[in-house]
């Protein structure tokens, strides 16, 4: 059986990119957050994410209990893999989990910034802070089996890249994520408000939306004073880093997207 780890920090997209990572690389079974998934089906194991604490859920995930670790093995032997995807925060988590099912080596390692770009993992860990969702890759009926007493959220399919369905994946909100994050509107709008204001040519904020949903993003419209001739964009991509940075500074996370308006421009 060849062994593949797929790792990154907590909260940026590992379980998402799982199906499609498989499916590219025609591997057919999963182990994640203490399960086992064989051809887009829970068979083995009990989710982290049921746990209600994090310490329970770390040890559940590294397969710390006798019985829990028996009964993946067990299943791995009967099924007989080809291939399996080992997902973990960690190198040394994942040689945890190797160590627990006594699984062989080697285990080829791959990293989460590998197959995802930078601010789609600045997305999911956004979503995973701000709105505590966990995301199983399996079905919403799998998931509902054993997890019908918590909150569930639509099952979401995956696609390849030329649009076949390739699996399911399942939102839940386990019961250690202790809450959410929430940004008062007016936080954002002075940290706007202030960072715009260092710019002199700017002379008025004028509006601003945004949205929190899913993923964070910015609309800020303002009026500038410049003298004639000056070039705009690069202007207006100054603002944008700098907003960027500022967000990041003080909220722990920028935007997605800001988008610069210019309402009104006064030549001087």
């Amino acid at each position: 059986m060849e062994i593949y780890a797929f790792y990154g920090t907590s909260g940026t997209g590992k379980s998402t990119s799982a199906l499609q990572l498989a499916h590219q690389m025609d591997i057919s079974a999963i182990i994640d957050d203490g399960i086992l998934i064989y051809q887009g089906r829970k068979v083995a194991g009990t989710s982290a994410k049921y746990e209600k604490t994090k310490i329970q859920a770390v040890k559940r995930a590294i397969f710390h209990y006798r019985d829990h670790a028996e009964e993946v093995r067990r299943a791995l032997a009967a099924l007989r893999p080809q291939r399996l995807l080992v997902i973990g925060t960690s190198k040394r988590m994942i040689e945890r989990i190797r160590e627990a099912l006594d699984l062989p080596t080697p285990v080829r390692y791959i990293p989460i910034e590998a197959i995802k770009p930078a601010h789609e993992i600045e997305a999911a860990r956004y979503i995973r802070e701000t709105q505590g969702k966990h995301v199983i890759p399996i079905p919403r009926v799998e998931v509902e089996k054993d997890f019908w007493q918590r909150m569930i959220a639509s099952a979401q399919q995956i696609f390849s890249a030329k649009k076949e369905v390739i699996g399911e994946t399942t939102v839940v909100h386990p019961p250690f994520t202790g809450g959410r994050i929430l940004i008062h509107p007016q936080v954002l709008r002075k940290i706007v408000q202030v960072t715009c204001s260092r710019f002199p040519y700017v002379s008025q904020v004028k509006n601003m939306t945004y949205t929190f949903e899913d993923v964070p993003r910015l609309q800020v419209s303002l009026d500038v004073r410049l003298p004639y001739g000056t070039s705009i964009p690069p202007l207006a991509r100054e603002i944008q880093e700098a907003l960027h940075q500022e967000t990041s500074h003080c909220l722990n996370f920028a935007p997605v997207s800001i988008d610069i308006r210019i309402m009104r421009l006064q030549l001087v």
